[in-house]
């Protein structure tokens, strides 16, 4: 397992502890937009290069397939962000975020599901290898 810089850790647990923030606010039950478009107003209030929906490209064989792949968040142009509003997060789900990281060489990603009592429990991070 790859180790992750000081900064990318740090950077990890400001963007957890701005998604608690909204989820403390908001509760569980609104849409994946509504929770979208809150963190992100977190994120640049904490000084953080947000974009939203970056679109993904799938190279195969020097074939540049453009299926709609989309990233929720990248923050810094390092940390993926993919959001839910699920009753349950599903090996689906964590494959989803793997293969953002693979097809962007990105190094950490974060699976945040906000339909929950508690936040914390329902935040998971990969790590590319």
């Amino acid at each position: 397992m790859n180790e992750l810089s000081e900064e990318l850790n740090n950077l990890s647990y400001q963007i957890i502890g701005c998604a608690i923030e909204v989820h403390r606010i908001l509760g569980p039950g609104l849409l994946e937009s509504a929770y979208q478009n809150c963190l992100i107003y977190e994120l640049k209030k904490a000084g953080l290069k947000v974009e939203k929906e970056i679109s993904l490209p799938i190279v195969y064989k020097n074939i540049e397939l453009n299926h709609g792949y989309k990233i929720d968040l990248l923050v810094n142009e390092q940390i993926v962000i993919e959001l839910k509003t699920v009753e349950e997060l599903t090996d689906v789900h964590k494959a989803q975020v793997l293969t953002y990281l693979k097809l962007g060489d990105f190094p950490l990603g974060l699976l945040i599901n906000f339909h929950s009592k508690i936040l914390k429990n329902n935040i998971k991070r990969y790590i590319n290898t």
